[in-house]
């Protein structure tokens, strides 16, 4: 049971990551616990111990019987009870939680729409994984809610961030763009794999880059690599080069 002093349902003063799962062996976890890590010391929190980590989110996939197949598994470190508003306590005791749920993997292309929630690139948080999501909830609720899959944030400059989960490519004269981090945009794994594996080039543009692409792409933990079908109702063009990509990253 989680208190109802505990900061992270209070204030959202945490942090979380979501894995891939696999027959139970969890997909990259040493980098999502690094970046939890980096996290923790950018929100001046002492980092959970990766091995405790590890093993409680093992044990959550086994209480769920997610031991075979796909799963998302969700780590949750918050920075636990106390303090009285804004200020924490002298003595802080982080509260780190695990869940698993079964995880399919998306069979076509998304269907985009820009969000009118705009990415605040000035925030810190924008570069982390916060549990104070409700602009990513925000936006993804408006992408739903006018029939397409996920949403496209800007920033307040105008400029392409990322998806509501999901960091966001194009292609382009057969080379490859991503927004740069200044942007608004969290260091997703798959971004980091994408960019290993072929040159990426990373900008500030507006959405027109998207619309004049001669692909989009999504990626996160538990898709991978997904192409994009449309932004705002409008088909987006395909490129061989986006499987690919998806084969190098797999």
């Amino acid at each position: 049971m989680i208190p109802l002093d505990d900061r992270g349902l209070l204030l959202g003063d945490g942090l979380f990551e979501t894995l891939l799962a696999t027959d139970g062996r969890l997909v990259e976890a040493p980098a999502h616990l690094d970046r939890l890590a980096a996290g923790c010391a950018a929100l001046g929190l002492p980092a959970p111990e990766a091995g405790e980590a590890e093993a409680l989110m093992v044990r959550a996939l086994a209480e769920a019987g997610l031991t075979r197949g796909r799963a998302a598994v969700r780590l949750t470190y918050t920075a636990g009870s106390g303090g009285r508003g804004l200020e924490r306590p002298a003595a802080l005791s982080p509260r780190l939680l695990a869940t698993a749920a079964a995880s399919k993997v998306p069979t076509t292309p998304a269907r985009l729409m820009v969000s009118t929630v705009a990415r605040n690139a000035g925030s810190p948080a924008s570069r982390l994984k916060t549990l104070s999501y409700l602009d990513n909830v925000l936006a993804r609720r408006e992408a739903l809610a006018a029939g397409a899959d996920e949403a496209v944030m800007l920033n307040g400059a105008g400029e392409v961030a990322c998806a509501a989960a999901a960091n966001l490519f194009w292609v382009r004269g057969g080379q490859v763009f991503t927004p740069a981090l200044a942007c608004g945009v969290l260091e997703g794994i798959v971004r980091r794999q994408v960019m290993a594996a072929v040159p990426v080039i990373e900008v500030a543009a507006g959405v027109e880059v998207l619309r004049a692409a001669q692909a989009v792409f999504l990626t996160n933990s538990l898709i991978g690599v997904r192409a994009a079908a449309s932004l705002d109702g409008q088909p987006l063009a395909g490129s061989d080069l986006v499987a690919e990509i998806a084969r190098a990253v797999r």
